[in-house]
């Protein structure tokens, strides 16, 4: 293993690490460990970022207690906090386990905080041809994996079809295939008469600038991770056209005031209350919509590439094993039984047996895991009884299958702050789309060059 991960960690936090694993019989560290799926696992396994709050978390979570017969599985619940978890590696005492997410890792793994997981995915033949592909490419870094995804976040397009109707539109003109097609239908959609009371289309900035670039025939980074592609023409274009429909509405100020004041999960959201006309979101909140306001009028379709093709961006959470993990040979049993088919089969039925019994469709699951999700899809997801909420279980699996990802770099955390604070400016009228990008330029790659340099030479 490479010892330039334990050197950065302890430069960065100027801790020393502590890497003896406990509670499989052994005094080997973390990085030598044998991982064995025939050898007892006993103790403790404390699992930093994952709480099972819900039907899908719970089946899983109690499977694998089950498979872990002698281990004590301890959740810290809520979202991984980042600088706990780098100190609680760098004192030597971190969490046995880690829910990260995928876009995490590259930071983690340049830091020496997680362990490479190729040799547990190897001796506990976890399928990694099952895992999409945009997901492993957020977790493998430099020919290792780091991670072991979980679920999968897509995008597709939701509007208000009562809205849509009104103007004399459908849902052709907010797929993204045309710009000037969202142009048109934010000025009819929008309703501002001093005051905004009718978001016409939410472009879903700052964070949505790579699936508008995508969109536009451009990365912001390169393959491999290594160089920065924000200041591309057609990047600068992308995020001239996203910023611009909301200067459209009033201002990106005006917009954020009035989305933050929804009620977004609740039965008062800005497509029951038709309040908004249309946006770009992930999957996840079709179930919301579905069960909150099943009655909302609604229309679904996938997000598309101004040449017309299905896009998404993929991204969502991971498993990984830390540096010094007290209990590497029962994390990644754990990692395997939580990722695998015949477990995410489980949770399905569990979910969707409970949606039978609220008179709600299944719209299924969408996970890391390829397989996983066709054979969810073949066995509990029916259509048929709403075309609407049919309509959006298609563009899920669609926009599924047609997904990208940012690859792994040393400096992800960096990258990102830098071409989301880029775009912050243009949304509060600091710069215009062109410098605020060349600035993100310059920022983006003195940190990819710095990292990558790092992890090169060590």
């Amino acid at each position: 293993m490479k010892t330039r991960k334990s050197l950065a960690i302890a430069a960065a936090l100027g801790l020393t690490l502590s890497a003896c694993a406990t509670g499989t019989g052994g005094s080997q560290t973390a990085e030598d460990s044998q991982f064995d799926p025939e050898a007892e696992v006993s103790g403790e396994l404390n699992i930093m970022g994952f709480g099972a709050t819900d039907e899908i978390g719970e089946t899983r979570v109690k499977s694998a207690e089950e498979n872990l017969d002698g281990v004590k599985v301890s959740l810290v619940e809520g979202d991984l906090d980042i600088q706990q978890f780098l100190s609680a590696v760098a004192s030597g005492e971190p969490p046995a386990l880690i829910y990260a997410n995928r876009n995490q890792l590259g930071t983690f793994a340049s830091r020496g905080a997680i362990m490479p997981l190729n040799e547990c995915i190897n001796s506990h033949g976890i399928q990694v041809d099952h895992f999409r592909a945009a997901a492993m490419s957020q977790v493998t870094f430099e020919d290792e994996v780091y991670g072991v995804p979980e679920f999968n976040q897509v995008q597709i397009v939701m509007g208000n079809s009562a809205l849509l109707e009104e103007q004399g539109l459908s849902v052709e003109d907010i797929d993204g295939s045309d710009w000037d097609g969202i142009r048109t239908a934010t000025d009819k959609l929008v309703r501002n008469e001093g005051k905004l009371s009718v978001i016409g289309y939410d472009t879903k900035l700052p964070e949505f600038l790579p699936i508008w670039a995508k969109a536009n025939g451009a990365d912001i980074i390169s393959a491999d991770g290594r160089k920065a592609q924000l200041n591309d023409p057609a990047v600068v274009e992308a995020l001239e056209f996203a910023a611009e429909i909301y200067e459209k509405q009033g201002g990106f100020s005006a917009v954020k005031a009035f989305r933050d004041s929804a009620d977004f999960f609740g039965e008062g959201n800005q497509f029951a209350s038709n309040t908004l006309g249309a946006m770009p979101m992930e999957q996840w909140y079709v179930n919301i919509l579905n069960d909150v306001s099943p009655d909302a009028p609604m229309a679904f379709t996938t997000l598309k590439d101004t040449s017309g093709k299905t896009m998404s961006y993929s991204s969502g959470s991971a498993w990984a094993i830390p540096k010094g993990s007290s209990n590497p040979e029962a994390a990644c049993r754990f990692i395997e039984h939580m990722t695998k088919v015949d477990t995410w089969m489980e949770a399905a039925s569990a979910r969707a047996d409970i949606r039978a019994e609220e008179g709600k469709p299944f719209t299924g699951l969408f996970t890391g895991n390829q397989a996983a999700d066709e054979r969810i899809r073949e066995e509990f997801v029916k259509v048929g009884s709403d075309p609407k909420w049919d309509a959006a279980i298609e563009a899920s699996y669609e926009a599924n299958e047609a997904s990208f990802a940012l690859p792994a770099s040393p400096a992800d955390a960096e990258f990102e702050t830098a071409w989301q604070d880029a775009v912050n400016r243009v949304l509060n009228g600091q710069q215009e789309p062109q410098a605020a990008l060349d600035q993100a330029q310059e920022e983006a790659q003195q940190a990819l060059d710095e990292a990558w340099s790092s992890w090169d030479e060590e």
